[in-house]
Order: C-alpha cells, then structure tokens, then sequence
C-alpha cells in the first residue's frame, strides 16, 4: 500500500512509496530487454576473466608489500605479515560493469609503504608476476591530481590507484573501507584516493533497492554515452556524479521500478534549482582535518553552479568543473530525455530511442573551434595532449565570457589521428591542422576508454602502431583534436577571440614537461561542412556547404543588408569570427607554438 511505512533514506522522506503497476512491471521488462541487446551487460565468460585478473593482482600486491618490507631491513616476519589487498570501486564496484569497461581498483598497503616505492617498485612485480605479454599499454602518472597507473592486464583495461593506511602496519584482505578512521594521518591526495572506494559503498547502502539502482544506472550511464554528455575532464557529470543522481532518485522513489526512476530522473534533475547541492546524507564535519565542501566557507566551492556531493567523509563536489555552457547543453539533453521517457510510458515511443547517438558533428553546431596537439613521438604525444585535454575546460568556460558565443560545448573525447610526413615543412604543416599527410590506413581512434567514453577506429585497424614502415625518409607525426561546438547570440556580428585563444594556449605551453622542438599547439576554426570526414560514421550525413542564391543586378544594389541573416554566414579569420564583407580592423595568427 502506498501508506506503508518506508525508512527515509536521504536528506528528505520519499516523495512516493507506491508499488508499481503493472505498465510500469512492462515499461521495466522492456528497458532491460533493450539494455540487453545494446550489449550493455557482460557474458560470464568476460565476468570470469575479470575476476581472474583480480585475483593475479591481489597476489602481485601482496609480493609487493613483502619485497619493498623487506628492502626496508624489516624482518622477515613482519614483511610476511604486512598484507597488502585490492579494492575495487566505480561501475565494477556498483555492479554496472559493461563490455570492454574499465576496472578502477585500489591497491591498499600498510602504513610504511611510500608512494615513491608503489610507482618504482609495484610495476616490476606486476610484470614479473603477470603471465609474460599480458601487460600492455602501461602508463604511470605519480604526479597527477590523484596519482594513477594505467595498463592493460590479458586484454582489461585497469586504473590502479595508490591507498595508504597510515594507522595500521598490516592489511588484511578482509579489512573494511567504510571506517572514516582510517583517513586518520593523511594528506589531501592521499585522502582522495581512499574515497573512490568508500564512495561506492556508501552508495550501496543508501539505495532501497540496489537493482532497481543498477538498472537505472545502467541506462543513465548508457545515454549519457551515446549523448557525449560525460565525461569530468569536459566539464560533464562523470561516472560518480550520475550515479549519486541516479541513487538520489532512488531515495525519493523507494518502491519505484527503473523504468520509473529514469522518467522521475529525467523530471528532477531538469528542474533542480541549482546551485542546491544533490546531497545523499547530510555532510559529516568529521573528526579528521580534512577538507570538507562548503560553499560558506570556501569561495571556490562557492563557484560551484551544479554541485553534486559525495557521501562519504570527506564529502567533495564531483562536477567543480561544469561550466555555464556544459550546463545548458546537459539541461538541453534532460528535456529530450525526459519527452522520450514520457513517450515511452505512454506507448508512444521505444527505450532505444533513447539511446540515439549524439548529433554533435551532423546537426549540432556551424562553427566549430579545433585544438590540435602534435608531437613527433607517440610516447610524448600521449603526455602531450593528456595534458591539454586536462585543460580543455578552462578555455570552454572563457569562451562566453564577454564574447559573442552562447555556448561553447567541448565534445567528449579527443581524436587521435598518425601523418606520415617527408619534409620539415610537411611535419610543420601538420603541426598547423593540415590533413594531407594522415596515414589513412591507420586509421582515426578516439582517446579514452570504456563505457562512458567510447571509442572507435576509422579507415584503418592500427592506430597507434608504428606507421613508417622502416623507412627513414618518413617522419610520423601523431595529432589528437578536440573539437567544441560554438553557438552564437543571436545577432552576433563579429566575434574575437584571441585572448581566449592567446591565453589557453600560454597554459598549456607554460607546462614544465612541453617541449617545442617535439610538440605543438595549434587552435583552428572550421566550419560544419569542412569537418574531417573521419569523424562521421557510416550511414551519418556529413553537413554540405550551402549553395548562394543568384539576385539581379537592380536587387543587389537597392538592397538593404540585414545583419540577422548576415550573422548567420560568419567567416571565421584566425581566431576571429566575422561575417562575411566585415572589416575586421585587427587580426592576430592563431599558429601553432
């Protein structure tokens, strides 16, 4: 009955507590039976491996604690007692996990094991351990924002992260994470690694029903994808800023199916009156001097304009870098979400209309800005453009300020592009955006991995391999292009942006790790019609370039010019957007540094 008594979960009661009914049972058979043949759950054959490579790991971690107690001069009997186990957390964690998803694990270690001695030492006994070629793609970053290895283990991508327990010189594999006491000695960084895990169980339990939560979740991470609406880097809900949404949902809808929850989901987030934060338990101070968001204290966690909080102490706003402009495009997809959600209950419409993919390239925008890295290396290009595409948000968000763009919308992913090249001025030409030596047999790959970003290859299998062929003439160029959509006020008449352009690109160049004789930064313009046909797939209609109309000789030279239409025929000149037979008095080369 509707009046049964339900536990709150949450900062609030529930909205409603009715059962469902039969069309909403129907409306939820249907959305899991299209979840299933967009192969959105894995087969128990890719389960199995998973867990086989999680299991090699917790052995590795485990030799690693040994040997690097040992080094320390430790006795044998405190090294062979350490311990050491993994974690896991994010959508493997949740139980979300899809084809070819990532796995985000933790690797937890007693107190007298460094950080310096995880990133030396752990990748020599992962490759020593592991069965010989199962490790590739390996990355470390020690010094990112949160420190992280990356590799491939038998073919599953992996992001390890580093935890420290400063209170407890032995692990036990059995140890749980939930305890707030164990951030007790940490740093910041050392505290943010912990937490992805003590997230995801704080999550679990404040769900009324962890299925129905996973099914919602699944879809919501399903068409968020298909969207190319996800993604923190871009200033986009990443995967634990859709899942407290989904999970806050859920708490208001306790008895509710997923296919109710995603038509409420649609509903509520649309209307939210931001900058409230979505809060799943009220935000613990803690006992612990760590920081903790709050808008009253910090001015930072003031700027906040769509702040959605962990549960977990110390709770942190996982979307600070949404800007006004991702902002509008999200509520944009929210209203188109929540009229097919609506449709779908009425029997209008279909669940995988839902899951239409995104029209970014087709329809979405006439101007687009490109920014293009290239380095003469592969190793140095993935450093290089990581970099940039970390920053790729700072000039999205100055892009509308005093301009004349309305919006300014970063697609989610980069795409990586091979040149071969014969010339110096071949190889510069390239650096500058030209496409006349991409290596078209190699194909275009799109960075990233798994479910929430996606990927895909182009004209060719063998992006990433060596493209030369042994031939020392040829000089391999490797680009990675991120594009963003501008829209305009209306009635614009001209737009500049070389401050925006002149600032980002002395951001980025200003890193420690840039070197100019190997790499470049370019920033171009294009229009819809001029975009690369790599980045339309099959069956997609690439904009054509619209046809003059012919007038009279008496029409044209009595017309009067309307500059709403002339707005609408921008020539863009460097970094300078125009309309066409405008004087533009000043304009500064948007080269490549």
């Amino acid at each position: 009955m509707a009046s049964q008594y339900v536990k709150a979960q949450g900062v609030t009661g529930p909205l409603s507590t009715a059962v469902p009914t039969a069309l909403e049972l129907a409306a939820n058979d249907d959305l899991v039976t299209e979840l299933k043949r967009q192969n959105n759950y894995e087969n128990p054959e890719e389960t199995a491996k998973r867990s086989a490579v999680l299991h090699s790991l917790q052995s590795i971690t485990e030799e690693f604690v040994r040997q690097v107690t040992r080094a320390q001069g430790k006795p044998e009997a405190i090294a062979k007692a350490a311990g050491g186990k993994i974690e896991t957390f994010g959508s493997f964690k949740l139980g979300v996990i899809g084809p070819g998803s990532d796995i985000d694990t933790l690797v937890v270690v007693p107190k007298h094991i460094t950080k310096e001695e995880f990133f030396q030492k752990f990748p020599e006994v992962l490759l020593k351990m592991a069965p010989e070629g199962a490790i590739t793609e390996f990355a470390s970053k020690p010094e990112a924002y949160v420190p992280i290895m990356t590799f491939k283990y038998s073919g599953i991508d992996l992001d390890i992260l580093f935890g420290r327990i400063a209170g407890l010189s032995q692990i036990p594999r059995d140890l749980k994470m939930v305890d707030s006491d164990l951030l007790r000695g940490l740093e910041g960084e050392e505290a943010r690694s912990l937490n992805g895990v003590r997230v995801a169980d704080e999550m679990l339990s404040l769900v009324p029903q962890p299925n129905v939560f996973r099914t919602a979740l699944r879809t919501i991470k399903l068409w968020s994808a298909r969207r190319a609406i996800a993604g923190n880097i871009y200033g986009f809900p990443g995967g634990v800023a859709w899942a407290i949404l989904v999970a806050r949902v859920c708490q208001l809808y306790p008895k509710a199916t997923g296919s109710t929850i995603i038509m409420k989901f649609f509903k509520i987030v649309d209307k939210w009156p931001w900058p409230q934060p979505v809060l799943l338990k009220q935000i613990e101070n803690g006992k612990l001097n760590l920081q903790v968001w709050n808008p009253k204290n910090s001015q930072s966690d003031r700027r906040h304009i769509m702040p959605i909080i962990t549960p977990a102490y110390p709770s942190m706003c996982t979307t600070h870098n949404v800007t006004r402009s991702t902002m509008a495009v999200l509520q944009k997809e929210l209203k188109r979400g929540g009229e097919i959600a609506d449709r779908v209950m009425d029997g209008k419409a279909k669940w995988k209309d839902l899951f239409e993919k995104h029209t970014f390239f087709t329809t979405g925008y006439k101007y687009y800005l490109c920014i293009i890295t290239a380095s003469t290396t592969k190793d140095t290009q993935t450093t290089w453009s990581g970099w940039v595409e970390s920053k790729v948000r700072l000039i999205v968000g100055r892009l509308t300020d005093q301009t004349s763009v309305a919006i300014a919308h970063p697609f989610n992913k980069g795409f990586n592009r091979a040149h071969r090249c014969r010339t110096e001025e071949q190889v510069e030409a390239v650096k500058g955006g030209s496409l006349d030596y991409y290596a078209k047999d190699m194909g275009t790959a799109t960075t990233g991995h798994g479910l929430a970003v996606g990927g895909m290859v182009k004209d060719g299998s063998t992006n990433g391999e060596e493209g030369s062929n042994g031939d020392d003439n040829i000089t391999m160029v490797y680009t990675t292009t991120h594009y963003i959509g501008l829209e305009l006020h209306e009635g614009a008449k001209s737009l500049d942006l070389s401050w925006q352009v002149d600032d980002f690109k002395h951001t980025c160049t200003s890193w420690d790790l840039y070197d100019s004789n190997v790499s470049a930064l370019h920033i171009a313009h294009t229009k819809n019609y001029d975009l690369p046909d790599d980045l339309f797939e099959d069956g997609e209609v690439k904009p054509t370039k619209p046809q003059k109309k012919k007038q009279s000789n008496k029409r044209a030279s009595t017309d009067v010019r309307d500059f709403s239409r002339v707005c609408l025929e921008l020539t863009i000149v460097g970094p300078h957007i125009v309309p066409k037979d405008t004087t533009l008095l000043v304009v500064r080369s948007a080269g490549q540094y």
